[in-house]
């Protein structure tokens, strides 16, 4: 038996591994736990993943390179670089900008980041931890996104850069953002971690979120749209940027050869860089000080499965929002529900819920987590109250600046939770969400 035959037979051997043990269906009923997020997959991940291992290459490889090349076209993007994770995209998003082959455009200690409070640590640690300034901006509690109207309230000459999330797969008014990064010639990052699938008219078109301002971030961690177990990517279609991102993403290395390959350039040996001796080493020239974030291929080969369900996972995840917003519609009085941004179809990562003045949160989410339903707050609420900003020396208050008042980001902080409608949910779990949120009302008006 040839070796192409006995992988074969190993790979169909996983296949029904998987089909037996991992993929039982079972009906659900009260007091089974409803995860806000889970993943979903089958057999073609998992032989993906075993074919991968077969070929026991285990740094980036042929997986690697398919994944690019398809998730970029999946996006409509030029360039695409997978990473380790979310974290490590958002880091090498921001870190790109810093690069001096920008010019004046580079990013320098002191320079100004406008973000929000409200959301996920990492879109705004790699700010702080660089040495840059971000400034934050009170959001709309209805999207939970950025008041876009703040912006020039925000600008200053020391301003560089707008770097956002998309909240819980509803994208911000990229519009707006757009024009204003456009006006003061200031790069714009989309970290599109919780919104990879959302669409927006823009410029006359639909296009994809983290495709519209310089450069796009996506997680690839279990709970997201879809997943390598670990991972991320960071993508643009700039030529420059991608360069730098590269180079940054593999240990800041001048040398663009891929993993195993040598003197792709021709000139591995004949160059001459900084004041390095003539003829020095192409491979082990550095143009920036960089990082270790690649990924393996065990996980691309795991994307690469993952993507071709991505436009089915994007369909469910809006029809079990729509089911849930209109079970839940008729509690507006005393519940902010989650509505679209204009002009978009949101990929929604999950279903947020404001509470109004009159109800607390915590009964609801008691109730929701007493009958083993997952909820999650708006991640960090306000960021700059946690201990990463409060323990540092005066507080934290020589890293940041503020603009007005985060009157909404603390009533986000105080009053919103979300549950999930990843593409695992059933109906019956949609219903029975929803009746538990029903309860929570009840028992806050009691």
């Amino acid at each position: 038996m040839s070796k192409e035959q006995d992988k074969a037979r190993i790979l169909e051997a996983v296949k029904e591994y998987c089909d037996k043990y991992h993929m039982p269906q079972t009906e659900f009923k009260e007091g089974d736990r409803i995860s806000y997020a889970s993943r979903v997959y089958d057999s073609e991940e998992m032989t993906n993943l075993v074919d991968s291992c077969l070929d026991f290459w285990l740094t980036s490889g042929h997986y690697t390179d398919e994944f690019e090349k398809e998730f970029a076209k999946y996006l409509g993007v030029k360039h695409c670089s997978v990473v380790n994770s979310g974290s490590s995209a958002n880091l090498l998003a921001f870190m790109a900008l810093t690069s001096p082959l920008l010019g004046e455009r580079s990013i320098v200690r002191g320079d100004e980041v406008i973000t929000v409070a409200a959301g996920f640590p990492t879109t705004v640690a790699p700010i702080v931890q660089y040495g840059a300034v971000p400034v934050f901006v009170d959001i709309d509690i209805e999207t939970l996104n950025i008041n876009a109207g703040m912006l020039e309230e925000a600008y200053s000459s020391k301003t560089k850069a707008v770097m956002l999330a998309h909240t819980l797969g509803n994208p911000f008014n990229i519009a707006v953002v757009k024009a204003f990064c456009e006006k003061y010639h200031l790069w714009l990052v989309e970290d599109n971690c919780d919104a990879l699938g959302t669409e927006v008219w823009i410029d006359g078109e639909w296009k994809k979120t983290g495709t519209i301002g310089d450069i796009g971030t996506s997680s690839f961690y279990p709970p997201h749209h879809m997943t390598m177990g670990e991972g991320g990517a960071v993508y643009t279609n700039n030529a420059l940027l991608h360069k730098i991102i590269r180079s940054m993403r593999d240990w800041g290395r001048e040398c663009s050869c891929p993993s195993g390959v040598d003197n792709l350039c021709g000139h591995r040996f004949d160059g001459q860089f900084g004041e390095l001796p003539v003829g020095y080493d192409h491979k082990y020239v550095y143009s920036h000080l960089g990082y270790n974030l690649k990924a393996t291929d065990m996980q691309a080969a795991i994307g690469c499965a993952q993507l071709k369900k991505m436009p089915d996972f994007a369909k469910r995840r809006r029809e079990n929002y729509e089911f849930l917003y209109h079970e839940l519609e008729d509690l507006e009085e005393y519940l902010i529900l989650p509505k679209a941004q204009k002009n978009s179809n949101p990929s929604w990562f999950g279903f947020p819920i404001t509470c109004k003045e009159t109800i607390k949160r915590a009964d609801i989410v008691n109730v929701l987590e007493n009958n083993k339903v997952q909820t999650r707050m708006l991640f960090a609420g306000n960021l700059i109250k946690h201990p990463c900003f409060t323990k540092r020396p005066n507080g934290g208050k020589d890293d940041y600046r503020i603009v007005g008042e985060l009157t909404n980001t603390d009533v986000a902080m105080e009053r919103t939770f979300w549950i999930g409608v990843y593409p695992g949910m059933t109906e019956e779990k949609l219903k029975f969400m929803a009746k538990c949120i029903r309860e929570g009302v009840k028992k806050a008006l009691e």
